[in-house]
């Protein structure tokens, strides 16, 4: 008997299988966490797992990992189906590519995608993504004139026929690249992640007596569906614009952007933007879709899962050979530092849609580095200097919420996590001399923005480096919501004050620090308007100083000597008392506090 033939489901039965399909793809997720070998896998999640039917429509995402992987992803499986074609789309095959237009924006993600057979029928498809240590060519930066600079492109190809791996597509890879065992390591590693999925997946299926994922899916695209539509139908009509300011490479770029709320879509179209840029800081158009959904999805419907139906309204358009819709073979390397600020740009625009409803502006791209380590001489390789690529993912500060401060050094909208000191040191010869808070870096408000941090990095003795720089933010930092102050500007440096660009490669001499100060946040509302009991808090844990408790708060000089003293004498004031206090607002002011 065939599940056709079989009664139909109760809504219960469904709902479980739901839930149940979300708890597989976090276990497939969490599976690639535990065995991917770069540390932007294992340390910052910087990954995206998910399942789909056999037509290539995600059914479910997982929660852990970014929405710029995972958006992207959405569209992918669709290419892998066409290329492949369907009638070679065989049991025991792996599927991978990571063509930036294909796939998830840049040749650094490598996507693989596997069909799940059960009792011999093709049920669906289970995909992940991972951004990789290094993919060759002149490795992960802004310098690039073309995507053919950047690194070893591969095609929609099988990585495996029928469960044979193509050991000759290894070898290729492995000729191409700088650290082969991370990266053939992380390969392997998004194909088991994919094979614990489809043993999940099979343990359902035999459990509740299933053929395949028909209803189950049928269920969830059509609820999800139905939820987003009835969010957009509340919603005001209207048409609003929006811009922002970016740093680009050597010139500004400038982002422009028009939502408009209709009765059952959310229209986004980018024109206007600035055109492609000569350096790599591209972003093809399924990289700027990804974080134009979210930022929507994110304010209207952030409690419906994230599928192919929840996310088919929202349409998304810009034209041809924008910063925002690069065409092949513009360079796209750094496609993240304009894709983390499109969110910003869309609520802009939504801001005057929805007020009080969206955040302020925060750091937004990642504040990322890649350190190129060499020996210094030929005595320092005899001494044990050696070669090595580190990658390091960092975050500034998040914007104030309309009820809420933003968060110290996290990442919005990307999720990304920062890494750890000592897995960044165990990667290579680099040290990290520090790394803490940036006070004064979240801009003052009613809700201040989160804060960003200070790092020191160099290398180990007897080692030179290059760093490849990827921030934002140095001139055009995020700027205010309602009343609100932007919050601090990014700034590099070496320790002995030589100015150093935000973006491209750029040597740094043996025995020299680099250092960093990362933006902050920007405040939500006036500041006038902050608890008194919230600065003084902000200024007994040192997220504030007393220059800025009384130019930017009105602290008066006897509060701020009472706090001073107490802290003299190790009395540090009740947080507890303080982030008690609760915030009364409205359904709008709410609506991203979660």
């Amino acid at each position: 008997m065939t599940q056709l033939s079989k009664p139909p489901l109760s809504t219960v039965s469904l709902q479980v299988m739901w839930n149940r399909l979300i708890s597989i793809v976090e276990e497939q997720a969490q599976a690639l966490i535990r065995t991917a070998f770069s540390t932007s896998v294992r340390e910052a999640g910087d990954l995206s797992a998910g399942v789909y039917n056999r037509a290539g429509l995600m059914l479910a995402q997982a929660v852990t990992g970014t929405p710029g992987h995972v958006n992207a992803m959405a569209d992918a499986v669709a290419h892998f189906i066409r290329e492949i074609g369907p009638a070679n789309i065989l049991e025991g095959d792996i599927y991978i590519t990571n063509d930036p237009w294909m796939g998830t924006g840049h040749l650094h993600d490598i996507t693989v995608v596997t069909p799940s057979f059960h009792q011999g029928r093709h049920v669906g498809f289970f995909a992940c993504t991972a951004h990789v240590v290094d993919i060759g060519g002149r490795g992960f930066g802004a310098d690039a004139n073309s995507v053919y600079e950047e690194g070893l492109y591969i095609p929609i190809m099988k990585f495996a026929d029928r469960g044979k791996v193509d050991q000759p597509f290894v070898r290729l890879v492995r000729g191409n690249i700088r650290e082969p065992d991370q990266v053939v390591g992380d390969i392997f590693a998004l194909a088991t992640c994919n094979d614990v999925g489809h043993r999940r997946l099979i343990g359902m299926l035999d459990e509740f007596a299933l053929d395949g994922l028909e209803q189950v899916g049928d269920f969830i695209l059509e609820n999800s569906r139905r939820a987003t539509l009835e969010r957009i139908a509340a919603l005001p009509r209207g048409e609003a614009e929006g811009s922002m300011l970016s740093d680009g490479f050597a010139t500004p770029i400038e982002l422009r952007v028009k939502v408009t709320i209709g009765t059952d879509e959310v229209c986004v179209d980018f024109a206007g933007s600035s055109g492609v840029d000569p350096k790599g800081i591209n972003c093809p158009m399924v990289y700027s879709k990804a974080y134009a959904c979210y930022a929507l999805k994110c304010a209207i419907a952030p409690e419906i899962p994230n599928n192919a139906a929840s996310l088919e309204p929202f349409r998304i358009t810009a034209p041809d050979n924008t910063i925002v819709n690069a065409l092949h073979p513009a360079p796209v390397a750094l496609r993240h530092v304009i894709g983390h600020l499109i969110p910003d740009t869309v609520y802009d625009a939504l801001d005057k849609l929805l007020p009080r409803t969206v955040p302020a502006e925060g750091a937004g791209p990642l504040c990322n580095f890649q350190v190129s380590l060499r020996p210094a001489s030929e005595a320092s390789r005899l001494a044990g200097a050696r070669r090595a690529e580190v990658l390091m993912f960092n975050c500034g500060g998040s914007g104030a919420r309309p009820t809420l401060d933003g968060m110290n050094t996290t990442a919005f909208p990307s999720g990304v996590m920062t890494m750890p000191i000592e897995a960044t040191e165990h990667a290579g010869p680099i040290i990290i001399w520090r790394k803490e808070l940036r006070p004064d870096s979240g801009g003052a408000g009613r809700f201040r923005g989160g804060l960003g941090q200070f790092m020191e990095v160099g290398a180990v003795e007897g080692h030179v480096f290059d760093m490849s720089a990827m921030f934002d933010r140095v001139k055009h930092p995020p700027r205010g919501r309602l009343g609100g102050s932007g919050g601090a500007a990014t700034e590099i440096r070496l320790d002995d004050g030589t100015a150093m660009a935000g973006k491209g490669r750029q040597a740094v001499p043996e025995g020299r620090k680099v250092m960093l100060s990362l933006p902050g946040g920007a405040g939500h509302g006036p500041a006038a308007e902050r608890k008194r009991s919230e600065v003084l808090r902000d200024l007994a844990l040192g997220y504030i100083s007393a220059k800025a408790a009384r130019t930017d708060y009105g602290l008066g000089d006897a509060e701020i000597a009472a706090v001073e003293a107490g802290l003299k004498r190790g009395e540090l004031p009740s947080v507890g008392a303080f982030s008690s206090e609760v915030v009364a607002g409205s359904p709008e002011e709410n609506a991203l506090d979660q």
